[in-house]
């Protein structure tokens, strides 16, 4: 059985760079799990690798959407495995490199479709919502506390669509989500995970928003507003554009827009942390900020070689 080789973290820890180095090693093409990533036009504010970087190394998932419109998990599954099969059929090996769990989950384990959508509750929900705002995060910590400690409070789309399933099944989402994996016949996978002690991934978030700015992010979310992307629509929710857009509209200043970029980053960053922790497939590097490339280089490929030789 071919394994697929997949290193994931959280935002700014540093998977590019280090993606990179080793997609040249194994002569592989590296296939982006971002969510945010797949839409074109958004390229400061999700770190897109440099077009000098995929010089270097062919980049599949990037770019594959307009931002003025919503693009699925169940999108994202069909056309990576599209691009898995190309590149093995040019006797290259694809390398899976990204911080959405979700997108992981569906390489790795299947996607499960779940109940049709049900439109009376879901506004049934949204009126509850918008009578008490975090009504809805709090009824699902009552009905699914496993699946809501992944969720914002303010992340309404995946929070009603975890209550739809418990109402509609009866049983919570992550329970569901558990008896689907146990019937799928999961691929074989090495996974790699890249962490860094808190106050050192906090810093570089830091840096990483503050390099943002300096290289034209406000210039990029007036470009896409002005092509008709708004601010409820699913791209326009990413970390950092919301918030600009709050700014634009005149809702904050650009000092607190900055600030709230780098606090959400960070949030982000610990979700995504609760998220791969879950996963026992994972092997973790420690990026010490001592390491140089190379000694995280061979912490990388030992981290991957666990499950065995490529061979």
């Amino acid at each position: 059985m071919e394994e697929l080789l997949i290193i994931v973290g959280p935002t700014a820890v540093g998977k590019t760079e280090l993606a990179i180095s080793l997609a040249e090693e194994l002569n592989a093409e590296i296939i982006s799990a971002d969510s945010m990533q797949v839409y074109k036009g958004m390229d400061i504010g999700t770190a897109k690798p440099t077009a000098t970087e995929r010089a270097r190394v062919p980049h599949h998932m990037i770019d594959v959407a307009d931002p003025r419109e919503e693009f699925s998990a169940g999108r994202y599954l069909k056309l990576a495995e599209e691009a898995i099969a190309d590149i093995r059929g040019r006797g290259k090996e694809p390398l899976v490199v990204g911080g959405t769990g979700l997108y992981i989950k569906a390489l790795t384990d299947g996607l499960f479709e779940g109940p049709s959508a049900d439109f009376a509750l879901r506004e049934e929900l949204m009126e509850k919502e918008r009578v008490r705002p975090g009504s809805l995060h709090e009824m699902l910590l009552k009905s699914d506390p496993d699946a809501a400690s992944r969720m914002h409070p303010s992340d309404l789309r995946r929070i009603i669509r975890a209550l739809e399933v418990y109402k509609t099944e009866g049983r919570p989402i992550s329970r569901v989500h558990e008896e689907h994996k146990a019937q799928v016949s999961m691929r074989a996978v090495r996974m790699a995970g890249l962490r860094r002690n808190r106050e050192e991934l906090y810093k570089r978030i830091d840096e990483r928003v503050d390099a943002m700015m300096s290289a034209g992010f406000l210039d990029e979310v007036k470009g896409l507003r002005d092509m008709g992307c708004a601010r409820d629509m699913v791209s326009m929710q990413a970390l950092g554009y919301k918030q600009a857009l709050a700014y634009m509209d005149g809702e904050t200043t650009l000092d607190e827009a900055v600030r709230l970029i780098k606090r959400d980053t960070r949030r982000y960053a610990k979700r995504q942390f609760t998220w791969f922790n879950a996963e026992p497939r994972i092997r973790w590097v420690d990026l010490a900020a001592k390491d140089t490339t190379g000694e995280a280089m061979d912490a990388l490929k030992k981290a991957l070689e666990i499950f065995g030789d490529l061979s």
